[in-house]
């Protein structure tokens, strides 16, 4: 009966890990790159561009400098706005990004955001970006995962399983999130 109820117990885990599996490297790559969004934006890169549009006479109104820079650099969307930060700068912002025009020489630097498209899918979906049916599925892969950790400690037995080695190494895995919480609750 014992034989039987083990293997009944790792023929879950096993099949449960390969369920997990595809899910857990989107988590994992996702969760790693969210974590450090202090250091770098894991959603989207800046990007820079230059180009040469010719001198604009910085005599001319905001609107009709706005007008003429939108069409030579051949801005198929109307900017959002413009401005005009000193007499010899003019920005126009639209969806993309944001082109500055040095007005005497015509130089205008492009910055915007390039979507990072793996990245920026999979942090979606860790962050429940989706919402409704995601939830679920979401809701079903945590439990996958419990499931997955409470058929893993029962796999070993002896002295390297949850009676033995096992019951140190799952007690650690349990202290290090507890003790960490009391340590930045004490921060606080």
């Amino acid at each position: 009966m014992a034989g039987r109820w083990r293997r009944w117990n790792a023929a879950i885990h096993r099949d449960i890990g390969y369920l997990a599996a595809g899910l857990t490297i989107v988590y994992a790559v996702s969760g790693i790159a969210v974590n450090h969004v202090a250091d770098w934006n894991p959603n989207y890169r800046l990007g820079e561009r230059t180009y040469e549009v010719g001198p604009l006479d910085k005599g001319r109104e905001e609107s009709a400098l706005a007008a003429d820079l939108a069409a030579r650099l051949q801005l198929k969307v109307p900017p959002r706005a413009a401005f005009q930060p000193d007499e010899d700068t003019l920005q126009l912002f639209t969806k993309e990004g944001t082109y500055s025009a040095d007005l005497p020489t015509g130089k205008v630097v492009f910055q915007g955001l390039r979507p990072r498209p793996v990245l920026l899918a999979w942090n979606r979906l860790h962050l429940n970006a989706p919402k409704g049916l995601w939830t679920y599925l979401a809701d079903l892969y945590a439990l996958g995962l419990l499931a997955l950790a409470l058929t893993g400690i029962l796999i070993l037995k002896g002295p390297k399983g949850i009676l033995g080695r096992g019951a140190w190494l799952a007690g650690i895995g349990a202290a290090i999130p507890a003790a960490f919480w009391a340590w930045w609750a004490w921060l606080r």
